[in-house]
């Protein structure tokens, strides 16, 4: 298993109470009081870790190649998926993921961006960057939602929108700020799911809803770590230092308003427990659902308004 590097330590006393409990079963030797031990050795170590996360240490959880994933947690919880393809105009962007399905017997509409596993999945999905079209085809989907009075449910996973030569060409900022203003003014509720990396417009494109949950160790900014120190001090090794001050954790957004509420992960991130994260954020998702089909549409629209003009604070000289 892939582990970062201020995982080991907890990760190797693991292994070593997995080998005290086999030896325990096979060998009929009683290992118990050392087994407790190690487990409250590993708790405590854990506690600790975790306390001290860093911004740019959580970046590296958001990005952890064995979190689950958009498709992930469709197969977890939603039932009766169809996925439909395409934007009707320019092609079908395999980064974007866009279908019909039900959670918890609830007919929704989903969008989401997906990320690769192995490499030839990577470069199919182009690493979960979205081009034109895919903030279409997403569109396209929010749309039938509105017709069907259904809700939409986003799924937020991207380091940013594609920024390459011909996604220009085929209008990446107009497809982006289309979706920006489509959504502001959907007839129908959305539900926002920030669960791994919330990058930059490509993240806002699909991101403008209702309520806004965000997994414990997910981030959410307007330009990744690295394009911000590429930016600020041509040197990407200052990544840390930009995450710091970028301020992309769950916990400070949550501070400053920009999004409703942290969805608790399992102990030391996503990608330890999945399916019991699948699990916490199907009960989150559920329970908002419910709590915005319940609100009648203009209300809805009106609440959505104001809750995007409070965000921000400025000055005038």
């Amino acid at each position: 298993m892939f582990a970062l590097d201020f995982e080991r330590p907890v990760l190797e006393l693991e292994a070593k109470l997995r080998e005290l409990q086999e030896m325990s079963t096979g060998e009929k030797v009683d290992f118990s009081d050392e087994i407790r031990r190690l487990e409250k050795k590993i708790a405590k170590l854990q506690a600790d870790t975790l306390a001290k996360l860093t911004p740019w240490q959580r970046c590296q959880i958001a990005r952890h190649p064995a979190r689950p994933f958009t498709m992930d947690y469709i197969k977890a919880f939603v039932t009766d998926f169809v996925e439909i393809h395409g934007d009707r105009g320019f092609a079908d962007d395999k980064a974007m993921i866009a279908g019909l399905g039900r959670l918890n017997g609830i007919a929704v509409v989903i969008v989401g961006q997906q990320k690769g596993r192995d490499t030839k999945e990577k470069i199919a999905r182009n690493f979960a960057m979205a081009h034109p079209e895919g903030y279409r085809k997403a569109l396209r989907a929010m749309k039938l939602g509105e017709k069907f009075g259904k809700p939409v449910v986003s799924f937020v996973d991207t380091p940013g929108a594609y920024p390459g030569l011909g996604a220009e060409e085929r209008g990446q900022a107009e497809a982006i700020a289309r979706n920006l203003r489509e959504m502001a003014e959907l007839r129908a509720p959305v539900l926002v799911a920030v669960t791994g990396e919330g990058g930059s417009g490509g993240a806002l494109g699909i991101s403008v809803g209702d309520s806004i949950l965000m997994l414990e160790y997910a981030i959410y900014s307007v330009i990744s770590p690295e394009g911000c120190a590429s930016i600020l001090w041509r040197d990407t090794a200052k990544a840390p230092e930009a995450a710091e001050a970028l301020g992309l954790t769950a916990q400070t957004l949550s501070r400053l308003g920009l999004i409703d509420e942290i969805v608790p992960e399992p102990v030391g991130g996503a990608h330890r427990k999945p399916a019991e994260m699948a699990e916490t954020l199907r009960e989150a998702l559920t329970r908002e659902l419910q709590r915005l089909r319940q609100i009648p549409v203009e209300d809805l629209l009106e609440q959505r308004y104001r809750k995007f003009r409070r965000m921000g604070v400025f000055e005038e000289a």
